[in-house]
């Protein structure tokens, strides 16, 4: 009768305590650090201004940028658009993946290979076909640039097997400064299964070799029919990824259900908790479970309560915003705003909503002449001017 009483008590607090912070969070007052204390959100519009670069892209998954200056953006639909000075030079660069737009996925993460200049290796993740089962998973993949197009495309890593099922798919690329390349697939739709186990695809953070090799460091080499590839666990949907250009750490933020959006600093072997623990209940008001922590299961460095729907994030470096270098950078497709975050020794100190009303966020990213550039579904792609 106590353990009952213990646990039914446990439940009432945690509910009160979500109810608490998705009635002030709606007001815009506030977000939760690593400890669950409350962080200063400004409401207040930072002096940025939206300029449209072009409307002429529906769905902007990913974008990277070329030496020259040109932009290579993702459309979800499975094309790869060329933009250069503000023009659309090509709406359908050859030679990439062949995706499967199903649900939430389709062609998804562009990144160049950090020696780019060198080996001209350009990154995608997407929703494949290919492979055991019906419907689709994410892969990573790499082709060679030619000047106007790609060649040489292999797949790298495809996550098993297909699944019908339309949501979760992830997934975003980031290098670390060994040269590594990280990405993500999300849980699928299946939580009860994917995320906590080793064994399967789904709900993790990958590390490879450039060339698709598993590294032999990689936590999980040699574990009895452990997913070798795999490097982090306990993920939901990890839509955003990028190194910390400070610590060269990689950082990740996920959509959490209802409410605990959450962004996080990805370790080896490291168990992120989905759904064990979590900030969030279903969409139906119910609860996932009675924890929000556990030993041996990471704590994010924010969360949001209620669901901001995070897509994208970059952090500032070598721009042209007065006092942003080290700040990051995330896109809300639900409130139609990005957020800054003021880091300081891997925590955040400060939180401000930039560019309010520019639409659903799907993707930011650093351009190499200093400015913001976010994709906006619907819209288009625009570039943030400081004002």
């Amino acid at each position: 009768m106590m353990s009952y009483l213990k646990k039914l008590h446990l439940k009432l607090n945690l509910m009160r305590f979500q109810i608490i912070l998705s009635f002030l969070s709606i007001l815009g007052f506030l977000a939760c650090d690593v400890e669950g204390s409350l962080i200063e959100v400004q409401n207040e519009t930072a002096s940025v201004t939206p300029e449209l670069v072009t409307d002429q892209i529906t769905n902007p998954w990913g974008m990277t940028f070329l030496p020259d200056g040109d932009i290579l953006v993702t459309e979800k639909s499975g094309s790869i658009v060329r933009i250069s000075n503000g023009q659309v030079i090509n709406k359908d660069v050859t030679g990439g993946p062949q995706s499967i737009s199903r649900g939430q996925g389709g062609l998804l993460d562009i990144e160049l290979h950090p020696d780019f200049a060198n080996n001209q290796w350009v990154y995608f993740t997407f929703a494949s076909a290919e492979g055991e089962g019906n419907g689709a998973m994410t892969a990573l993949s790499r082709a060679q640039w030619n000047g106007t197009g790609f060649e040489n495309h292999a797949v790298l890593y495809k996550g098993s097997p297909n699944t019908t099922a339309g949501q979760h798919f992830g997934s975003r690329i980031a290098f670390d400064n060994d040269g590594y390349v990280y990405f993500s697939i999300g849980d699928r739709g299946n939580r009860d299964n994917n995320p906590q186990d080793i064994t399967r695809d789904g709900g993790k953070v990958y590390r490879l070799h450039d060339d698709g090799r598993i590294p032999g460091d990689n936590p999980f080499v040699g574990v009895s029919e452990a997913k070798e590839a795999v490097y982090s666990y306990g993920h939901r949907n990890p839509q955003g990824m990028a190194k910390n250009p400070t610590t060269g750490e990689i950082w990740t933020h996920e959509h959490g259900p209802q409410g605990g959006d959450e962004v996080n600093i990805i370790g080896a072997g490291k168990n992120y908790g989905w759904p064990i623990i979590t900030y969030g209940i279903n969409y139906n008001g119910s609860q996932i479970t009675d924890e929000t922590s556990r030993e041996g299961m990471e704590q994010p460095v924010t969360y949001w309560v209620p669901s901001i729907a995070p897509c994208g994030m970059t952090f500032v470096a070598n721009s042209k915003y007065e006092g942003w270098d080290g700040n990051l950078i995330v896109g809300s497709l639900k409130f139609a705003y990005l957020v800054r975050l003021v880091i300081k020794d891997n925590q955040v100190v400060k939180e401000e909503k930039i560019a309010e009303g520019i639409g659903r966020v799907r993707n930011v990213e650093m351009g190499n002449d200093g400015y913001l550039y976010v994709g906006v579904e619907g819209k288009g792609l625009y570039r943030l001017l400081p004002e």
